[in-house]
């Protein structure tokens, strides 16, 4: 059983070292000096790095007519020996009932352009625009979801810091790690989505992010528990050291807010860090990692055994580009979950095999979009602001 978990180690990180916080340049001490940059062309290039590391972009719709729906493209290389690219997308039953239409296909003859910019495959072609301020999705990869949708900006995208990333490694010279994340915040959506029974109108609005893993997968979520669970003869959750991803986009008729935030494994100090930012037409108001994420209340959700959400506080806190105190909030109850992914049953049965039986890993996804509306509450100085909005929110736990 060594070798096997040697193998896995290499693979998805299991059973790291003690390296402690030093280990980890988070993004956060980039926006001491430099709360955050725009998003140029060259933060959009795909890397493709040749080492084990995960591209995701990924395209979230709120359309006017209630509908909500993400696309996503996923380009992953596992230890430089195996790279895929996968095509997922969800049409979500916002009335929490879980009838959710979800396609996720893998790609054939995926390839990017000679920029970087543009990525394709058999039946696929996802284009960013010479101004570099607009993508359109085309997709006949699956016939049970047809997609073709133009996502332009309405507002200035963004990355927290210098260049929005995260480094991991004991040398801050030569980091072995880094994750990142770029955000377009506030965009207008037109186009449709075609399934069997219908076809989604959706125009609305939109957040795109570009996300960059560039590092063992587990090394961004906290190390599994090995321990054997008497009782059942399964691997036991030990909560105390579960990982948290949070997410949050909220759109109101002005601003538009996101957060995402995730918690190293205790191998980086078990380190926080928060990046998000709010906007508005043509603006980015504020942008930075003095944000937090507190669940306020939790139940156990017996499907996973996880504390599951049931309301959760985002808060925003710093400078306006034009040096205003900024404090702003979405607060209140999530409603009906829209669904519970079991991640570990999305992936090859031979992966699951060995990571379940050798880490007990049983990562889940919880999604929230609550049909009674929440409220951002935000304060601009002395000037204090109230929109409802529509919201999608995601809490995962990683055992």
């Amino acid at each position: 059983m060594n070798w096997l978990k040697s193998t896995l180690s290499a693979v998805v990180g299991t059973e790291e070292p003690i390296y402690g916080p030093e280990a980890i340049q988070s993004v956060a001490k980039q926006a001491e000096t430099t709360p955050f940059s725009d998003v140029n062309k060259e933060i959009l290039r795909w890397r493709a790095y040749s080492y084990t590391n995960v591209e995701t972009q990924t395209f979230y719709i709120m359309a006017d007519n209630g509908t909500l729906v993400f696309v996503q493209v996923i380009y992953s290389n596992i230890v430089g020996i195996h790279t895929t690219a996968q095509f997922n997308v969800k049409v979500f039953d916002v009335s929490g009932k879980g009838d959710n239409k979800w396609f996720s296909d893998p790609l054939s003859n995926f390839m990017f352009d000679e920029s970087m910019l543009s990525f394709g495959a058999d039946n696929l072609s996802l284009t960013l625009n010479e101004e570099g301020n607009s993508y359109t999705i085309k997709s006949t990869v699956n016939s049970g979801a047809l997609v073709d949708i133009k996502f332009s900006q309405t507002a200035p995208g963004f990355v927290v810091g210098k260049d929005g990333t995260s480094y991991f490694g004991t040398d801050p010279k030569n980091p072995w790690g880094s994750m990142r994340h770029a955000f377009w915040p506030r965009c207008a959506v037109e186009g449709s989505i075609t399934t069997k029974d219908q076809t989604y109108d959706l125009g609305g609005r939109g957040v795109f992010i570009m996300a960059l893993q560039g590092m063992k997968p587990h090394h961004a979520g906290k190390k599994p528990c090995t321990k054997i669970h008497k009782k059942d003869n399964q691997p036991h959750i030990n909560k105390n050291i579960a990982a948290r991803w949070n997410f949050i986009n909220f759109q109101t008729p002005t601003y538009s807010a996101v957060m995402m935030e995730y918690t190293t494994p205790p191998s980086y100090g078990s380190t926080t860090v928060n990046v998000g930012g709010i906007v508005k037409d043509g603006k980015v108001i504020y942008a930075g990692t003095t944000n937090q994420v507190t669940h306020t209340e939790t139940g156990q959700d017996e499907g996973s055994d996880w504390p599951a959400p049931k309301s959760i506080k985002w808060e925003w806190s710093g400078k306006t580009t034009d040096d205003k105190e900024l404090t702003a909030e979405v607060d209140g109850a999530l409603g009906s979950r829209l669904d519970r992914i079991d991640v570990m049953a999305e992936v090859p049965g031979f992966i699951k095999s060995i990571a379940g039986s050798v880490a007990g890993t049983r990562p889940y996804i919880f999604q929230y979009s609550p049909q009674e509306k929440l409220s951002f509450k935000l304060k601009l100085g002395d000037e204090e602001i109230t929109e409802e909005g529509t919201m999608f929110s995601e809490s995962t736990f990683i055992s």
